[in-house]
């Protein structure tokens, strides 16, 4: 492990993941995201933030040397495939967890410029059910993130403070 530089607090955390959310609200689509259930009862738009602060809780709690930028970005865009793959009777979504990165990266790409980490993060958060590694520890990270977050929504275990903060929680 790579000792870092410099350790980011939960107050630095907050602020760094709250404005590329709103960097991100601005200029591309994800708002939209708020609109496709991602596991349980939670939207990708909320699923999405909840994996870039566990990612960074990682990051900072371990004392990895990480692009903490980079690492929010991709974290925010991992799920950023624009559709609904819940509906009943379409099985063009049959394949979602294998076909999705592919999909999130096209969108990210034709919105976004991204950078290398941001790439690798987008394309390998679903190792090993895809199966090709990630590269990058940010890109680790948030594969790992990712299946915490998903495995607490899934269980139902979450009604998050970034889901409340962003305004992305449904009423019962």
């Amino acid at each position: 492990m790579i000792k870092p530089k410099n350790i980011p607090t939960s107050e630095e955390i907050n602020k760094m993941v709250s404005t590329v959310v709103e960097e991100l609200n601005i200029t591309t689509r994800f708002l939209e995201t708020k609109e496709y259930m991602q596991h349980g009862h939670i939207s990708v738009y909320e699923h999405c933030i909840e994996v870039a602060y566990t990612s960074c809780y990682l990051a900072a709690r371990f004392k990895i040397d990480v692009d903490y930028w980079s690492m929010i970005r991709g974290a925010l865009l991992h799920d950023y495939f624009l559709y609904d793959w819940h509906i009943a009777g379409d099985n063009s979504h049959h394949f979602h967890g294998f076909t999705h990165p592919k999909r999130a990266f096209l969108n990210a790409l034709h919105d976004v410029d991204l950078n290398f980490v941001e790439c690798n993060i987008i394309l390998r958060h679903m190792f090993p059910l895809t199966f090709v590694p990630p590269m990058r520890r940010e890109a680790w990270l948030v594969c790992l993130a990712d299946k915490i977050c998903a495995t607490k929504e899934t269980l139902h275990f979450t009604h998050t403070d970034a889901a409340v903060k962003y305004g992305s929680v449904r009423e019962s």
